[in-house]
């Protein structure tokens, strides 16, 4: 690979590292709204809810169609994590295969594949040792991307139960909006909390008058 290629790919690979990065902090770590227009999250979500939408038209039965529709949120938080941690092995990658040296076991030639699995099997931290990074910036880098991985995964099972506990909530409301509507079942269920209530009361309003 020629130098200007190799100056390319790291470009690339920084700014592959940097969005994705950003991305995720203002996702999970920032407490206010972001105001840019683009945001790689929005992005992400604008480009799997179509496709989703246009599978979920094909159903007929509107029950069924409600509940695939509903699976979008969350299986779609889990695509988006996913959608990150490869974007970050492959920003990695070019920025190994633009900077770095490697050895393989067998002498056998090193390409951009082998790096990728490379950069894959460091960010999750496996480590099987079968290519060894030879300069000191791919060991640097090696290094750097062995800690980004551990740290993403901790952010990852950090952030999940609050988002769980967020779906958890907004399915509440989604129900009782059919008791604020009107609807006879619900509104039943609604009331029932107030009548215990109320029976209580009654119950200990009538204990005074009941004594010796």
């Amino acid at each position: 690979m020629n130098s200007h290629g190799s100056v390319v790919a790291a470009v690339f690979g920084i700014a592959i590292i940097c969005v994705v990065l950003l991305d995720a902090f203002e996702t999970v770590v920032l407490p206010r709204r972001v105001t840019r227009h683009f945001r790689l999250t929005a992005w992400f979500y604008r480009r799997t809810w179509i496709p989703w939408k246009r599978v979920a038209g094909h159903i007929q039965t509107p029950s069924r169609q409600q509940s695939f529709l509903g699976y979008f949120g969350p299986l779609s938080l889990i695509m988006l994590l996913a959608f990150w941690a490869a974007s970050l092995i492959l920003g990695f990658a070019l920025l190994q295969y633009g900077t770095g040296r490697h050895e393989q076991l067998g002498n056998e030639p090193i390409t951009f594949s082998r790096i990728m699995y490379h950069s894959g099997e460091t960010f999750f931290t496996l480590g099987y040792g079968d290519i060894v990074p030879t300069s000191s910036i791919a060991r640097v880098l090696s290094v750097l991307e062995a800690a980004m991985g551990f740290t993403f995964l901790g952010v990852v099972i950090g952030y999940l139960p609050v988002v769980y506990a967020s779906f958890s909530r907004r399915e509440i409301q989604i129900s009782m909006m059919d008791a604020r509507a009107g609807s006879r079942r619900l509104s039943a269920e609604q009331l029932r909390p107030a009548g215990r209530v109320r029976g209580g009361r009654e119950s200990a309003l009538r204990a005074p008058a009941e004594r010796p």
